[in-house]
């Protein structure tokens, strides 16, 4: 933020101005400061992106579930009844791979059983049993690649589009693109887990080279966003005066420079954080959700703490989206700096007792978030996305009881508006291993996802550095098979 006396040029006896301006907000946070700057809401549409519609969407709104480490297909989602036939066998002809890790072990069936589920048949495992209840809701994409099998340029390249850092997140090119609903609230919100963040972090929702405007705003139901309070050591009339005279100088300014955009957006910024003072106390406010909501999500787990907090992420993410945010994104799982798997999906050396603790954490709050969407009519018109940065090999590691990285063949699923229901896109080899049929890069699932929105995603562009940047780089077709 620029020092207080920079933010505007106009009036006379500015340097008295700025005295009493100097005197009056010190102690303020950043926030607060935002507050008295945007509250009289100076020109708020004018810093308003333009919506960028390409033809008509299906979608109004993007959830994200994020499941970071690198959740395993062939353990939920991917049916292989060769795995379990060569259970603990070789791969056929003695092959070796090298993977990230170690070289592979013999072929491993899932510990958990895999049965059909819905009308449809699809087979499912029992490490996600609520999940499962609802396969005829999902739409999986099961021949997903990758261009890396590290976590952190794999989590970069699922949420931007590219292994390297410094490029714009999906959820920030969507605001960029189509703004927001709700003018209280952001237009891209970002919820950690309750363990803690991602391994790529803020790349995960940051705005890159776009306007910072558009970066995703992160906090979630127990760690909101800080600063939001007037500071007790600033009077009320110190408060109310400073508003009215920061009122003064940018009406003022606007006056003698109409048409100044850069001070629109900014106005527009501050008036946005001032809002957020009462909207995200008020969204993070779970108290007025009925008993069998927090029981549905199973919010009121008291047996089990993460479970329960990762609900309650789960059922602000659904206020969210009520609300009109344009781009939720829900992370499950956090980076650890201890044993491998122990806070998400990277299951190396203990699988299945790493995943006995995260399935449960997982499979109720995103059943009930699907469930809760649909049933209040929200799946209309809200895109729910399941992804993870790639899957695990078929085979246990050499030496170990858990799957190596794999980004040749992983499954991701959509949900709500403009997806077909019960339907799989692609497969993986017999095994699980590699992807083979209708093979689905990173790039095609951001341009479905952007088409879903009515964006074509060869449009949605923005000049850097020479070049006209996109979500999906120079690559990427929409999966049309899949849409409704």
């Amino acid at each position: 933020m620029q020092p207080p006396h920079e933010l505007s040029h106009a009036g006379h006896g500015l340097l008295e101005r700025r005295q009493f301006l100097a005197q009056t907000v010190t102690g303020l946070s950043g926030i607060a400061l935002a507050h008295l700057l945007g509250s009289q809401g100076l020109l708020a549409e004018e810093a308003q992106p333009k919506p960028i519609v390409n033809h008509t969407p299906k979608a109004k709104n993007v959830l994200v579930v994020f499941c970071s480490g690198g959740l395993s297909a062939v353990d939920t989602w991917d049916y292989k009844p060769e795995l379990i036939r060569h259970h603990n066998k070789p791969l056929p002809g003695g092959k070796k791979v090298v993977t990230f890790q170690s070289e592979n072990g013999n072929l491993i069936r899932s510990p958990w059983a895999f049965k059909p589920r819905g009308q449809s048949g699809k087979m499912v495992s029992e490490l996600v049993p609520h999940l499962a209840e609802l396969a005829d809701e999902m739409c999986f994409i099961h021949s997903l690649t990758s261009k890396t099998n590290t976590h952190g340029p794999g989590e970069t390249f699922m949420s931007t589009g590219f292994t390297l850092e410094g490029f714009p997140s999906m959820g920030a090119w969507v605001s960029y693109a189509l703004g927001s609903e709700n003018h209280e609230l952001p237009a891209f919100v970002a919820i950690p887990d309750p363990r803690g963040v991602p391994q790529a972090s803020v790349t995960n929702w940051g705005a890159g080279f776009l306007p910072a405007k558009f970066q995703g705003t992160a906090f979630n139901a127990v760690k909101p966003v800080r600063n939001l309070q007037r500071p007790p050591s600033v009077k009320r009339e110190s408060y109310q005066a400073t508003r009215e005279f920061l009122k003064l100088l940018n009406e003022r300014h606007l006056e003698r420079n109409p048409g100044d955009t850069e001070l629109a957006a900014r106005i527009a910024s501050y008036e946005l954080a001032g809002k957020m003072q009462v909207s995200i106390p008020k969204i993070t406010d779970l108290s007025s959700e009925p008993a069998h909501i927090l029981k549905l999500y199973g919010a009121d787990d008291s047996r089990n703490q993460l479970k329960s907090g990762f609900a309650r992420n789960c059922i602000l993410a659904r206020r969210l989206i009520e609300k009109g945010v344009r781009f939720v994104q829900v992370f499950n799982g956090a980076f650890g700096t201890a044993q491998p798997g122990d806070t998400n999906w990277d299951a190396h050396g203990a699988l299945e007792a790493q995943y006995d603790v995260h399935g449960p954490i997982l499979d109720q709050p995103v059943a009930a978030l699907l469930h809760d969407l649909k049933q209040r009519g929200l799946l209309e018109e809200t895109l729910l996305v399941f992804c993870t940065e790639f899957g695990r090999m078929p085979f246990f590691q050499q030496g170990a009881q858990g799957r190596d990285h794999n980004p040749d063949g992983f499954t991701c699923w959509l949900a709500g508006a403009g997806v077909k229901r019960a339907f799989s896109h692609g497969a993986t080899d017999e095994f699980g291993h590699r992807a083979v049929d209708k093979i689905a890069t990173v790039y095609d699932f951001h341009a479905t996802i952007l088409h879903l929105l009515g964006i074509d995603h060869k449009r949605l562009t923005f000049y850097h550095n020479g070049i006209q940047r996109r979500l999906t780089d120079v690559h990427g077709n929409v999966l049309t098979d899949l849409l409704a």
